[in-house]
């Protein structure tokens, strides 16, 4: 009876809040309580839906996949991603490729250290004590707190509290083995439950979504353990561990901003659009205004207090924090975290509040989900002193570069980094994925290549340079393209011929964008006002000032940074530097920010760069071959970082640290006709067969140099590109450089970073004395002056050995296994003897005992002449 439904649930609700006799079942019911039931309001339901109802209640709910139920609840609560349902979720083996190493593993690492005594103990005719151990060990474990500070649907939560059971399942089962019934730990006593499962979350849906889905996952965790046994009462309980509030800022309250004269501040929603009566183009509706607010004492959130930190926080990019937070959201975010956050994801704020937790000893690891723009340059800045820091440095001690994901707020498919940091200076276990295989549930199969080292804030493991220091030599050569902030400068060749080109090449200039370099070149034009104030612009040039308005000025007006607000004819980044290094001389290197390979060609000083393109000042082609040589690849490969799966270039970490070689003036020379040579023939073949790329050509070439046969399409490609004289082009300038550089010409990878890390921390020290070997000497040092002896930089080398010294021998026997075998990973082999002299008043009699556990239970092994390797 459908319309019974409403007031017959209400009244069972009304009885499992409370307990006791349900009129409605005619029968006792446990009591709930847990605030789940507080409310017993019911919704009505039709026939369809009331069987919808029915038939979810006949299924199997201890078989429910918590950790893709509560997505999928969430999403079907939420009116925009309700067409997503389904779609897209979070595997559940994603979700426990960060749980493992934040969570699991230092706790595995305790047990284990627990477990080992407990034998011990045993094995000593201790029973008593071996218990009394093991139940220390468990107290600890339910004791142990788990924060997810974007906590979603508690997907994470989940997962670990899934994990903390199963430990503790280990627990009970030594236990017993030691003479003591699992009864004995009681199910009402001490256990793992919600209460240690903290969350903060922004959405009140999820957050309600994410405390049903961790009793779901406890309750479910009971019935497994304990067959039919009765759960104790209330079966819920309302911790108030899921916390519906903003996690990185509070304030006490806001109030609507005003200017001077007392009228409301707004800008624009960010949404709404109409169409300009010239153009025909979408601009944004003058009408549609939201009110700004001011907050009132804003100041960073707390977090509760955990041992564990761990989440996925909003893929939010530093583009477009204003136009989905807010702008004066992100204003008083930015204003509150201080200017090292003026350029970063909305992610890292995340992060760094972890970080400082961490340093403070606060908390034992952080894992997070971040997108993979984790390390690109501004946010790999922001992370490095962390992890270089002299005082409690952090490391990250595991992390995957780039992996397949779902975003949890549109249910798209995207690419993600995860790091995991722990105090100290560590190394760590980095995973690149070597190959993808996509399986019917949507799940990717990854296959990942393992890297093992001292990994660096952007994700990579290598030679360590610390932070490379930038030269003067390379100074002001450099930089961005323009960056125009207005689709509306781009025109055609006939607008820019009745604009005036080519009579006019100062305000119409031809245009050239990162595609162009690597795909197929594009005619394009831009209107460029730079410098010009409004009148100066619109008198040097009326036809193209208009258009101007009619296309730029509709949206510039409402661009929420006040300088391309009122500059709105001129470009939001003009980059006069760089236009100062372009000046006098006829044409320049270019390389796009992000590409497969890194290729640098010589571009006419006609053509205005891009955002996307690195333009070099820089005409003389011995750099055309230096920069294309593998010793200066290897080096922005490893310095720069990446945007999905392209390598990135960015020039204060790839080209401003670059030693270069000072070769004697033969060795110029022969740079000089490798150089011409290359960029000579590339653009012959690619003018001589349009549809050529240079992506093409070098996609071929690698499988050349790999050994990969050449056949069909890469054939066609070889033999049009003639990719056999490109290779032996970059193998002479391999060999040429090397001699420049005064190297073996067949060093490893390894050793030419190696290489180039000493020779750029020589050439600072060689500036901080007075000399420097400019590059471009007339531009960079016109009147030839010598630079001032400055004081010696601090290089960021590596933390110096801790002192030699003993270390006091701990009194708890699961301490003295962690230090017994942290001190036989550090030495790799050694006697008992060996490690009893690392301690202060231990005999190595005490320690043999220790080891012959370990190496029991395979945590070591015993070699043939009675010593132990770890």
């Amino acid at each position: 009876r459908p319309e019974d439904a409403a007031p017959t649930l209400a009244a069972l609700w009304a009885s499992m809040d409370t307990g006791g006799f349900s009129p409605v079942l005619r029968q006792s019911v446990l009591r709930f309580n847990g605030g789940l039931f507080a409310d017993t309001e019911a919704l009505p339901v039709d026939t369809l839906q009331l069987s919808l109802l029915i038939d979810a209640a006949s299924a199997n709910w201890r078989e429910v996949e918590p950790a893709i139920f509560g997505t999928l609840l969430e999403r079907a609560l939420d009116k925009r991603q309700r067409h997503k349902l389904g779609a897209h979720y979070t595997p559940r083996a994603y979700v426990e490729r960060l749980v493992l190493p934040t969570i699991v593993e230092p706790l595995r690492a305790d047990w284990e250290n627990a477990r080992a005594a407990a034998l011990r103990l045993a094995a000593d005719g201790k029973p008593a004590e071996a218990r009394a151990t093991l139940h220390a060990f468990h107290r600890q474990l339910c004791a142990t707190r788990v924060l997810d500070p974007a906590c979603g649907s508690g997907n994470f939560l989940y997962v670990a509290l899934e994990a903390m059971k199963r430990l503790e399942g280990e627990v009970t089962d030594l236990l017993g083995q030691l003479g003591e019934t699992q009864a004995a730990l009681g199910l009402e006593g001490h256990t793992v439950d919600p209460h240690q499962f903290l969350g903060i979350e922004l959405n009140p849906w999820a957050a309600a979504v994410a405390e049903l889905v961790l009793w779901i996952g406890y309750l479910q965790w009971h019935y497994r353990t304990h067959g039919q046994a009765t759960p104790s009462e209330p079966v819920l309980r309302d911790f108030h561990n899921i916390e519906n509030r903003d996690a990185v800022l509070t304030w006490t309250t806001t109030t609507p901003r005003t200017d001077a004269d007392g009228r409301p501040v707004t800008r624009w929603d960010g949404v709404t659009t109409i169409r300009h009566s010239v153009t025909g183009e979408p601009v944004p509706d003058p009408d549609a205004r939201v009110q700004l607010l001011d907050y009132a004492n804003p100041r960073p959130a707390d977090w509760p207090q955990a041992e564990f930190i761990i989440g996925n926080p909003p893929f939010i990019g530093v583009k477009r924090m204003k136009s989905v937070l807010g702008h004066e959201y992100s204003e008083q975010v930015r204003k509150t975290y201080g200017s090292a956050t003026n350029s970063v994801d909305f992610v890292l704020f995340w992060w760094v509040k972890a970080a400082n937790l961490l340093k403070q000893g606060k908390i034992r690891r952080f894992g997070f989900i971040t997108t993979n723009s984790f390390s690109q340059t501004m946010n790999s800045r922001l992370i490095s002193p962390f992890l270089s820091g002299r005082r409690n440095p952090i490391s990250i001690v595991f992390a995957v570069s780039d992996h397949p994901w779902v975003d949890s707020a549109e249910g798209a498919a995207v690419r993600i980094a995860m790091t995991v940091a722990s105090r100290g200076t560590k190394n760590g276990v980095l995973l690149c994925p070597a190959l993808e295989k996509a399986g019917a549930d949507g799940e990717f199969d990854i296959q990942f290549f393992e890297h093992l080292g001292k990994i660096q804030s952007d994700l990579s493991v290598r030679a360590d340079a610390g932070s490379p220091i930038a030269l003067q030599a390379n100074a002001k050569v450099t930089g961005f393209g323009c960056a125009l902030h207005g689709q509306g400068f781009k025109i055609s060749k006939g607008e820019a011929n009745r604009f005036g080109y080519p009579k006019d090449k100062s305000t119409i200039r031809r245009f050239i964008g990162g595609t162009d370099l690597t795909q197929f070149y594009r005619e394009k034009y831009v209107i460029d006002f730079s410098g010009m104030t409004e009148y100066g612009a619109r008198i040097s040039n009326p036809q193209a000032f208009q258009h101007v308005i009619d296309y730029v000025y509709p949206e510039r007006s409402e661009n929420d940074r006040s300088s391309i607000r009122t500059l709105w004819w001129r470009f939001g980044w003009e980059r006069p530097t760089l236009r100062k290094a372009l000046k006098g001389i006829k044409r320049y290197i270019a390389t796009t920010e992000t590409s497969k390979h890194r290729l640098f060609q010589f571009i006419d000083v006609e053509f205005l760069p891009d955002h996307m393109i690195i333009a070099i000042g820089l005409d003389s082609s011995e750099f055309i071959s230096i920069l294309s040589s593998r010793f200066h690849t290897k080096w922005s490969l490893n310095q720069g970082g990446t945007l999905e799966d392209r390598p990135r270039y960015n020039s204060t970490r790839c080209f401003d640290p670059f030693p270069f070689p000072d070769p004697d003036e033969p060795t110029r020379i022969r740079l000089r006709e490798l150089g011409e040579r290359l960029d000579a023939h590339r653009k012959r073949q690619q003018a001589a067969h349009p549809g050529l790329t240079l992506t093409q050509m070098y996609n071929v070439l690698e499988k050349l140099r790999a050994g990969a046969p050449i056949e069909g399409r890469d054939r066609a490609i070889y033999d049009t590109g003639l990719i056999g004289i490109l290779r032996q082009l970059h193998d002479d300038i391999d060999a040429e450089v090397a001699r420049a550089y005064g190297w073996p010409a067949n060093l490893a990878d390894d050793a030419i970073l190696h290489r180039l890390v000493a020779l750029n921390r020589a050439r600072a020290a060689e500036e901080a004395a007075g000399h420097v070997r400019w590059l471009r000497p007339a531009f960079q040092n016109p009147g030839g002056a010598a630079a001032a002896p400055t004081a010696t930089p601090e290089l960021d080398l590596a933390e110096a050995a801790v002192a030699a010294g003993k270390s006091a021998w701990p009194r708890a026997l699961p301490e003295q296994i962690a230090a017994v075998r942290a001190a036989l990973t550090e030495t790799g082999e050694a006697a008992p003897a060996d490690i009893a002299r690392r301690f202060g008043r231990v005999r190595p009699a005490t320690v043999a005992p220790l080891l012959e556990t370990l190496a029991a239970l395979g945590h070591i092994r015993r070699t043939d002449d009675g010593r132990f390797a770890a």
